[in-house]
């Protein structure tokens, strides 16, 4: 599926902090390009899982490159779905998120994992994954290398952070 990217960080906030700034996320100062966020689906399954589904609205903008071949009409919208799993009982946290429009030209899914670790408890462990393609002829790699030049995507950790309050 493209490119592949790998992350894992630990961050000094007990699980139940940042699960709680996973919620509250946007809208923040600090992420001006997402512009809506609504819940498509919310249901608590038998087990004690909190299954959701929820549509982002982000700004897309293109690399100048890219501004010179694709149309002036193209939407600089982008949805995104992110499917999550709450497991109040394992301490964890599963989400998983995809870009619905432009999937053509460049389709990126993000999968990541908050996990409370038993043995330090105001600790969280956040690992990340992502997978960058592209379906367009000739610009698969040039859009993968772009992705890959850019510093790494962190900016959820760093939303949560500033949203956990101290211990």
């Amino acid at each position: 599926m493209g490119k592949h990217f790998f992350s894992e960080t630990d961050i000094k906030s007990a699980w139940e902090q940042v699960l709680t700034a996973f919620w509250q996320r946007y809208p923040n100062p600090y992420s001006t390009h997402v512009l809506t966020e609504d819940v498509l689906f919310r249901e608590v399954t038998p087990d004690n899982r909190l299954l959701s589904r929820r549509l982002l609205t982000k700004t897309n903008r293109l690399p100048r490159w890219a501004e010179r071949v694709f149309p002036g009409n193209l939407s600089r919208s982008v949805y995104i779905i992110e499917d999550s799993v709450v497991d109040l009982g394992n301490r964890s946290l599963t989400s998983l998120a995809w870009n619905v429009n432009h999937a053509k030209f460049m389709l990126v899914v993000e999968r990541c994992v908050f996990m409370g670790e038993q043995d330090r408890p105001v600790w969280t462990r956040i690992t990340r994954e992502a997978w960058v393609s592209s379906g367009v002829f000739g610009l698969s790699r040039p859009i993968q290398v772009m992705r890959r030049s850019k510093k790494p995507k962190r900016a959820h950790i760093h939303v949560i952070q500033c949203k956990i309050k101290p211990i």
